[in-house]
């Protein structure tokens, strides 16, 4: 649960009070952070990407979906899915029923995901995306 909590206190410093936002650091792809809507349990889904561009095309390198949820009086973000279009890889955690409730919960890809979640979420400090160097821009 330490990590989740981690993951909500990064993309909160990400997003800030922005519904989607653009940062920059030199010598690193610029980072997008987008409020993209509620899940079936209405909690807030946040996404955050590095785009490339490949024939004029905008390709995700790679991006995370979270869902934002409280425990408690804790905030959390649970991974979601991981998309890579470069690679054509598309995971997703859940499946869903109609009415859009999850229904089954793929464990290994969670671990998966949370793994790296946790490595890009420190790499992105160590590049200075959450420091002052980085230039915010407000998308939305």
């Amino acid at each position: 649960m330490k990590i989740y909590q981690h993951f909500a206190t990064v993309l909160a410093q990400l997003l800030g009070s922005d519904t989607a936002v653009r940062i920059s650091v030199e010598g690193y792809m610029p980072l997008s952070i987008e409020a993209i809507g509620t899940s079936a349990d209405g909690n807030r889904l946040i996404a955050i990407c590095h785009y490339g561009e490949q024939h004029g095309d905008l390709m995700r390198d790679p991006e995370m979906v979270f869902e934002l949820f409280t425990h408690g009086e804790v905030s959390a973000a649970e991974p979601l899915s991981f998309q890579n279009d470069y690679l054509g890889v598309l995971q997703e955690v859940y499946r869903y029923d109609e009415a859009d409730k999850k229904t089954h919960v793929n464990t290994r890809l969670k671990a998966e995901l949370t793994s790296f979640a946790r490595m890009w979420f420190q790499n992105l400090r160590d590049q200075g995306f959450l420091g002052p160097q980085a230039v915010r821009e407000r998308l939305a």
